[in-house]
């Protein structure tokens, strides 16, 4: 029986013990802060959260310990504007050593790649913010000199090389750590209040998918995985208007094959009003509405009204199938690869979507609806 009893506290003190390896530690010491308070807060998307604070002993010693799921940005700050932000990964021992008088610009952290990470990107902006003042206070110091616009655009020249450095070198960070929490902060850098340092939309689209993969519970990643794909849907809708700018009133082509395999072009349409319309045999929405469409058809192909309709299923016999049990009597395309191209040229995000043009190939209207195609429709072609 004793035996048994020892058992159970080798097993309890084991568990304990394995409790206490997933917990970080973050301690050290701030000389010239003895018997004040330190606090730690967790930095959020917008806001943050003190979550523990501890007086520094007579030597300038602190600890805290506590548990994280994921890389976790704190703040280990003394007063409001005097912090350093530490990004802590379960079970890390973290150790910061600093001076209070310039705990924010100078300090020693180890124990923690990601909390390193966080120091060297926060001390290269500074350094690059720095020399930016620099050469702008020579501009402003020496514009009554006489030799003053050669010395100016020389000027410029360096600032705009010293930016670009920034720029590079942020680029190169997310490149060689795609999966690092540190490069939510990189992403989100700036020189100040309006100019992010990285506006590259690829870097954004490396760092979020990785980030996601590896982090997909962190409030930063789902922050950045969302402001990412919204950018891409810019960026798209900007090429789409790019395209029919340049295309003049028309709309941008799309060739599918049909049904019978035949390639059918939206402009082969053109002088009758077209209802470019994407969905999906297997999407509910869009099988809703394929009823409301039969019935819009019927009201209007007499008065010069068609359908163009894009499929952006992969399976033909599903696609098939629904245009039979449907009686989708109108111009059906796809390829059966998701009719990717088509899509992005229009910018889909979402099925079922489509636009209304005009004789001409213009865009008039989109996302029309039910009620409001019938009402659209009914004024037009009177």
């Amino acid at each position: 029986m004793r035996k048994f009893g020892v058992l159970l506290l080798v097993i309890a003190t084991t568990i304990v013990a394995c409790n206490d390896s997933s917990k970080y530690t973050i301690k050290g010491r701030i000389s010239n802060a003895e018997d004040n308070y330190v606090y730690l807060d967790e930095l959020k998307v917008s806001s943050t959260e003190t979550i523990d604070s501890v007086l520094i002993d007579k030597d300038g010693k602190f600890s805290f310990r506590g548990n994280v799921s994921y890389p976790t940005f704190f703040l280990l700050r003394l007063a409001r504007q005097n912090f350093i932000t530490l990004l802590v990964d379960s079970a890390e021992q973290v150790e910061v050593n600093g001076d209070a008088a310039n705990f924010s610009r100078k300090y020693s952290v180890t124990g923690s790649e990601g909390s390193l990470f966080v120091q060297q990107l926060n001390q290269h902006l500074s350094r690059t913010k720095h020399q930016m003042d620099s050469i702008r206070s020579l501009q402003i110091s020496f514009r009554d000199e006489a030799d003053y616009a050669t010395k100016k655009e020389q000027w410029e020249q360096e600032y705009n090389d010293v930016k670009q450095k920034q720029i590079e070198y942020s680029q190169k960070f997310v490149s060689e750590h795609p999966f690092n929490m540190a490069n939510v902060l990189a992403l989100y850098q700036k020189f100040d209040d309006d100019t992010y340092v990285i506006q590259d939309l690829q870097s954004l689209k490396l760092a979020a998918s990785a980030l996601n993969s590896f982090y997909p519970q962190s409030e930063h990643v789902k922050a950045l995985y969302g402001n990412t794909l919204k950018l891409m849907q810019d960026e798209r809708a900007a090429k789409m208007k790019q395209m029919i700018q340049e295309q003049g009133v028309n709309s941008p082509e799309i060739v599918l094959p049909n049904p019978d395999g035949k390639e059918i072009a939206l402009s082969s349409l053109q002088g009758k009003y077209v209802l470019l319309h994407f969905w999906s045999a297997m999407d509910r929405g869009s099988r809703i509405l394929n009823p409301v469409l039969v019935e819009v058809y019927k009201k209007y192909k007499s008065k010069g009204f068609e359908i163009y309709q894009v499929s952006v299923d992969e399976n033909r016999y599903e696609w098939l199938d629904a245009i039979d049990k449907d009686k989708l009597s109108w111009t059906n395309v796809g390829d059966m690869k998701g009719s990717i191209q088509a899509a992005n040229m229009y910018n889909i995000t979402t099925i079922p979507y489509n636009y209304l043009l005009d004789k001409e190939g213009k865009i008039i209207a989109k996302d029309l609806k039910g009620p409001n195609l019938d009402r659209l429709l009914g004024e037009i072609l009177k």
